[in-house]
């Protein structure tokens, strides 16, 4: 969602997140060549060295970053969710190896290539559920519990059940089913975004462009995982090896060594509204009152100078929870929180430049309250349809 309140468009949608996207493009690349070249490897090396290293890497990498995460968990439920997810992972991976030795010891690397059973692919689609917990909790808190995710796996492992018992090949809807669930996911992002911006004056700090190359990698897993379980080419789990690989380092350097402080702020504030009364205490104040307390403390205080400054702030000033905060800004302003606050900071910024035009754009940015120069260059120009220095020059 654009400032202004409009509906984000598809065009105007690919613009805002380009560097996401072409994140999401090299990958692909990366992994389409990686297909094509594959084929080149040796069987027998591949399976008697390079198959081995990769999963031994993969259980390894696993085991050393659900010790990680519960270090730096610090009470943050969905830190803690990952750790459940990474523990998980390595035992799947171990079992699986485990089968795949003990049913293929015999067998020489050359004498062809083995399909994944229904039952096999049921397993494969719990490793993708795996993965997407985590994103599903970030995207819904609180939403990840046993309840819906047993209504995720329960038809997955019927369809599983059921494919060993007909005659049909059921095959395609197991392989097809992590794919369904990413997309699924993708919807959540605008509600995501939304949320941010009716709480947060600095949506920046959201996870929102993570989760988005985050879903892209869960994508093309879910694409190269249904074709490796119906390829012919022996070579065909190299490719998802590396890439599962990948994922996992660059998703838990992600959490682990990049602060989110929307997360935590969410889970702390989730903490106190879960300590408020249930119910706001009827107020004789009107909004039109509201309001103008609102806006004489934004004039005289400037709050919104500081690029932290969120909608719970507010009631410094005004006795009203969270929810009456959010609907007195839309009701009154018809925008969300953030809209509110760019408001200001954009009038600010135009303030600053009339008054000292030889002021540097990093100091002009830095004290009208954006996070930083690149943010406030790509809002203002986003509003306006000039970049501040043409505003300013035209001025």
């Amino acid at each position: 969602m654009l400032l202004g309140g409009g509906k984000m468009s598809l065009r105007k949608f690919l613009v805002e997140y380009k560097e996401e996207y072409l994140f999401g493009l090299v990958l692909l690349t990366l992994v389409g060549l990686s297909y094509w070249l594959a084929p080149l490897i040796p069987h027998k090396l591949f399976y008697e060295i390079i198959s081995p290293i990769q999963n031994a890497s993969i259980i390894t990498v696993t085991l050393i970053n659900t010790w990680t995460m519960i270090r730096h968990a610090d009470g943050i439920r969905v830190r803690n969710v990952q750790a459940w997810i990474m523990g998980t992972i390595s035992a799947i991976m171990i079992a699986g190896v485990s089968y795949r030795l003990s049913v293929n010891a015999e067998l020489l690397p050359a004498e062809g290539t083995f399909a994944f059973e229904g039952w096999e692919m049921v397993g494969g689609d719990l490793l993708a559920w795996l993965i997407l917990a985590y994103p599903s909790e970030l995207l819904n808190p609180g939403w990840l519990t046993m309840k819906n995710s047993l209504k995720r796996i329960l038809p997955v492992v019927v369809l599983g059940a059921i494919d060993m018992f007909v005659p049909w090949d059921l095959r395609w809807l197991l392989a097809l089913v992590p794919v369904v669930w990413v997309a699924l996911l993708f919807r959540h992002v605008h509600y995501y975004r939304r949320y941010a911006e009716e709480n947060y004056g600095s949506v920046e700090q959201t996870d929102e462009r993570w989760i988005i190359r985050y879903l892209q990698m869960a994508l093309i897993l879910g694409i190269s995982y249904t074709y490796i379980c119906f390829s012919d080419e022996p070579t065909r789990l190299f490719t998802q090896q590396w890439l599962m690989f990948f994922v996992i380092i660059y998703t838990n350097d992600q959490i682990i060594f990049h602060s989110k402080p929307w997360i935590e702020e969410a889970t702390k504030e989730t903490n106190e509204e879960e300590t408020e009364e249930a119910s706001q205490e009827t107020s004789t104040v009107s909004n039109a009152e509201y309001k103008r307390i609102l806006e004489e403390w934004m004039e005289a205080e400037k709050p919104y100078l500081n690029p932290e400054f969120r909608l719970l702030d507010l009631r410094q000033i005004l006795p009203l929870n969270r929810t009456y905060l959010s609907q007195l800004i839309n009701t009154e302003y018809g925008c969300s929180f953030y809209q509110f606050v760019t408001k200001y900071r954009i009038d600010e910024a135009k303030r600053l430049m009339t008054e000292h035009p030889d002021m540097k754009l990093q100091d002009v940015a830095e004290q009208s309250g954006f996070s930083s120069p690149v943010v406030f260059s790509r809002i203002f120009a986003r509003e306006t349809g000039i970049t501040p220095r043409e505003w300013s020059s035209e001025s």
